[in-house]
């Protein structure tokens, strides 16, 4: 349960670090409204995520792993369009601030323990 919360944070942080370096990608509200948009993307990219993967996975391997931002992307502009409190601009940008906030919870997930979510021993 503490790492589900840890994990929490750590996406709400690294939204938050999206819309402050991101131009176009823009967060409305404060900590609640970071929390609420971490745990929504959560659920869509636990839901939707898997499907959409499967789905691109021949355009992933033809690209050799790129194509996986535009799924990210694609996943992030689904919250926004879930949410009032989160507005992306452009296309790319979308892109960039998906990459940003994988990047930042992977770092994050390997300081505080497995990034993968499974259970298990270390």
């Amino acid at each position: 349960m503490i790492r589900l919360l840890v994990r929490l944070l750590v996406t709400a942080v690294a939204f938050a670090v999206a819309a402050w370096l991101v131009p176009g990608f823009d967060v409305e509200g404060g900590f609640l409204s970071l929390l609420w948009i971490a745990l929504l993307f959560g659920v869509v990219n636990a839901l939707i995520g898997p499907l959409l993967r499967l789905i691109s996975l021949p355009l992933t391997a033809i690209t050799l792993g790129l194509f996986s931002l535009v799924v990210n992307g694609v996943l992030v502009a689904i919250v926004a369009g879930l949410t009032d409190h989160l507005q992306v601009g452009r296309f790319w940008w979308t892109i960039v601030a998906a990459l940003l906030i994988s990047v930042i919870s992977g770092a994050a997930g390997l300081v505080t323990g497995r990034s993968d979510g499974r259970a298990g021993n270390r």
